[in-house]
């Protein structure tokens, strides 16, 4: 046996990279789908002998833009210590999901030991998703209309913007008419 080999079995901590991952669900996503993607998550970082920290449902938020035909994700926030190849495992099986609108990565230590970090067993587990089916934005006939005082559908009130800011060629109404030359080219005097 080498001495290197030596010092290896003599240092039995492991170390390992902190990261964490933000994954965006569907709007739509009903608990059964959501439960799936957090359990290949747990599958994947058993597998690849990572450690899962903690694991958050973040709840329904409004994107920063559209995604999808989306513009409301539900957040799943999930930190884990692992290696590099755990990374990209994850995320393929994330691409893999059809549910999965977006995902990011980011390291945020290198070379942890193991034995440093606390993990509490009550934030590793993944609570079931209770989201209150989303409501669709109800306007009133009245609103749509254009009835309501002071409100004009938006539609509308941009075509009637544009039309009253356009120049036209007729003299304005208010403005005092100059009257014409006398016939003999002389102009009348005041």
């Amino acid at each position: 046996m080498s001495k290197r080999n030596v010092r290896r079995m003599a240092t039995s901590t492991e170390h390992l990279r902190e990261y964490e991952t933000i994954y965006i669900l569907r709007n739509d996503v009903d608990a059964d789908g959501a439960d799936r993607v957090a359990q290949r998550v747990t599958e994947v970082v058993e597998r690849e002998n990572g450690r899962l920290v903690k694991f958050e449902a973040w709840g329904r938020r409004k994107l920063a833009y559209e995604v999808a035909k989306q513009r409301k994700g539900v957040y799943v926030y999930v930190k884990y210590l692992g290696k590099g190849g755990l990374v990209q495992e994850l995320e393929r099986n994330l691409r893999l999901q059809d549910v999965v609108l977006k995902h990011m990565t980011v390291q945020l230590r290198d070379d942890v030991a193991v034995e440093t970090v606390t993990i509490d067993p009550e934030e590793v587990k993944f609570r079931r998703l209770e989201l209150p089916p989303e409501e669709e934005e109800k306007i009133s006939r009245e609103k749509q209309l254009g009835l309501v005082e002071g409100e004009r559908p938006e539609r509308e009130r941009r075509e009637e913007d544009e039309y009253l800011d356009e120049p036209t060629d007729e003299p304005a109404a208010s403005a005092p008419a100059t009257p014409a030359p006398a016939a003999g080219g002389e102009e009348p005097q005041a």
